[in-house]
């Protein structure tokens, strides 16, 4: 039952109790005291909207940006991890395998602005060997969801006497 709440609550947070209690026979009580213990054992970690900034008066700009580090001794990528996630312009922090080490997804007012966050700070910390940097030119799917539908002309056929 665990994974059927999680799955649906991921597709849509706003889903009642009462409603996922209907789609998988289960009592409400059951369902609230399920969603309960998964909020408390830090599987469910936040409920969050998905928003087309595009579609909006907001101006910003995303950048994922590729960090190489030296690993830390008894605490590998961890401890610099930690270091980069606690930065509030930081949106997200993976470790990767391939080239680079870490890679962190930033958001900002300018291209300016992230750059000078990549220079004052990120690239000032003690682990970071090198980092690349890659802005986002435009989305087309962003957590599964479709953002911008493919406007579809008139598709019928031409017929001329």
């Amino acid at each position: 039952m665990e994974k059927d709440i999680l799955e649906l609550l991921e597709n849509d947070s706003r889903i009642s109790a009462g409603q996922i209690a209907d789609m998988l026979g289960k009592g409400v009580e059951e369902v609230e005291e399920c969603i309960s213990k998964l909020e408390k054992d830090n599987v469910i970690c936040a409920y969050s909207t998905l928003i087309n900034w595009d579609n909006t008066e907001r101006e910003y700009v995303t950048a994922l940006i590729e960090v190489k580090v030296t690993p830390q001794r008894d605490q590998g990528f961890d401890k610099i991890a930690q270091r980069i996630q606690n930065f509030e312009e930081v949106k997200a922090v993976y470790l990767m395998s391939g080239a680079y080490d870490l890679t962190v997804i930033m958001e900002g007012k300018n291209i300016k602005e992230i750059s000078s966050f990549i220079s004052a700070k990120l690239s000032t910390l003690d682990s970071v060997l090198s980092t690349a940097t890659h802005f986002v030119l435009k989305k087309y799917k962003d957590h599964g969801v479709i953002l911008e539908q493919e406007k579809k002309g008139d598709e019928r056929m031409i017929v001329s006497p």
